[in-house]
């Protein structure tokens, strides 16, 4: 049990996940808060089926759902269902880099 319920993503430490993808985690039963960052040179090998709910903190990029690609910039909020109806692949643009914050329910 802790005292506070404040996150101090400053006191977490980055971890690289391969190439142009760096993230911080806290986890808490359930619930996971991600601050990922996607760089120049991130390719997302396959569809990500999970779902997402978030906010771009900094920077711009896109989501490619299926061949349709949107595009998100500082202060966009996200919400992916998870499934095969909102498969997802991040993309980004040559220099693009972006900070977003996730809040995501981690599959029993």
């Amino acid at each position: 049990m802790t005292d506070s319920h404040k996150v101090v993503f400053d006191n977490i430490e980055w971890i690289n996940a391969g190439i142009g993808v760096r993230y911080k985690v806290h986890i808490h039963e359930n619930q996971r808060l991600r601050i990922v960052e996607f760089s120049e040179g991130f390719v997302e090998p396959d569809w990500c089926l999970h779902g997402h709910a978030g906010m771009v903190l900094e920077g711009s990029f896109g989501l490619d759902f299926n061949g349709r690609t949107e595009r998100y910039s500082k202060g966009d909020l996200i919400f992916i269902p998870g499934g095969e109806a909102d498969k997802h692949k991040a993309v980004l643009r040559t220099g693009e880099k972006v900070t977003l914050l996730l809040f995501e329910i981690m599959d029993g």
